[in-house]
């Protein structure tokens, strides 16, 4: 546990100061990219300016003997890109802690892209001394390669003992960006009998009561609703940002919308996107609809400094409501200056 007074201090002698709030960026979707794949990486400087994050994926879906061309072709796509004049995050994915790749990957991409890097995503992260251990390191490493502002640490939610210290794990660091949910690898960690990954489950479901001979209705439920709950508050409390994890099945874009949609409702602030197809996915569900944003800039207007009760189409509103007007306008802001389209469907002020 760090102490309140020390909690902001860096953690190496010419390390920068931790962030004491988050960059205000919009990240609606966190693109993975295979650094290893050169076709790929090649139309890395066109897709830049067309999401909001660019992630360079170092761990699952490497092959191990790839591991090395990966580091090296993530090195190559930062350099050769400007990220920042776009807007635009730049991300990796490192191997898991206890795999022989992670301490290359930190000392190597530290080293000779540091001062671009945005975030570092940890995988399987099981409690607050898995991010201390990176928090430090990080901190050796900028001091050492003169990094100039600090790599924030998103960690991915994706064991049993990981949802167990979630809370813990929000509060570990000043570095913490957010969290992201991982389905698949969660799945096997507590057990769950799907092979899908995120999405619904057929047999998951619950049955109308009987009503005579009639066939019962029946609904499919969300395997993930509680674990995304679980994980919203714990980020929300510490002022940190929630993400829903991939989306495995390409071909069905009704259930991957409708998967991003929930979360989007539920608090998070964005998805992975794994495939070109889910990027317009990602831009349409994480973006507020313009007759929510339009009621919300009434409700706002009626009560500007947050205080009293007003009537607007006969509904109350009051200090309550006024928050919840002002997490739409603010997001709605925040996508009208990336998005120009959204800018002029919005029109706010």
């Amino acid at each position: 546990m760090k102490l309140p007074r020390r909690f902001f201090q860096p953690l190496a002698t010419g390390a920068p100061a931790p962030f004491r709030d988050l960059p205000v960026r919009l990240e609606r979707m966190i693109h993975f990219v295979p650094p290893h794949n050169d076709k790929v990486r090649a139309r890395v400087p066109e897709l830049a300016g067309t999401v909001d994050v660019v992630l360079g994926n170092l761990e699952d879906a490497v092959p191990a003997d790839q591991k090395e061309a990966a580091r090296k072709g993530f090195v190559a796509m930062a350099q050769a890109t400007d990220f920042a004049a776009t807007g635009t995050g730049l991300w990796t994915r490192i191997n898991a802690l206890n795999s022989p790749w992670i301490l290359d990957d930190l000392f190597t991409i530290v080293a000779e892209v540091g001062n671009k890097l945005d975030v570092v995503m940890v995988p399987k992260v099981e409690g607050p001394w898995d991010i201390h251990y990176i928090d430090q390191l990080l901190a050796q490493l900028e001091a050492r390669h003169g990094v100039t502002k600090p790599i924030l640490v998103h960690a991915i939610l994706e064991t049993a003992e990981g949802v167990a210290n979630v809370d813990a794990i929000a509060s570990a660091s000043p570095r913490m960006h957010g969290m992201s949910l991982g389905p698949a690898d969660l799945a096997a960690s507590r057990g769950m009998k799907t092979t899908r990954v995120g999405g619904g489950h057929p047999d998951y479901r619950v049955l109308s009561d009987p009503a005579g001979d009639a066939p019962r209705a029946a609904a499919q439920q969300d395997l993930w609703h509680y674990t995304i709950a679980k994980m919203v508050d714990a980020c929300m409390a510490n002022g940190i940002k929630a993400f829903y994890g991939p989306f495995g099945d390409f071909s069905d874009g009704d259930a991957c919308e409708a998967q991003f949609r929930n979360a989007f409702l539920m608090g998070c602030a964005g998805a992975w996107t794994l495939h070109p197809s889910q990027v317009a996915i990602a831009k349409k569900v994480f973006a507020p609809d313009p007759a929510e944003v339009a009621f919300a800039a009434r409700i706002v207007a009626a009560m500007p400094d947050g205080t009293g009760a007003v009537m607007l189409d006969g509904k109350m509103q009051d200090d309550a409501t006024w928050k919840q007007a002002k997490v739409i306008v603010d997001l709605a802001k925040l996508v009208a200056a990336k998005d120009p389209e959204l800018a002029a469907v919005y029109q706010l002020g």
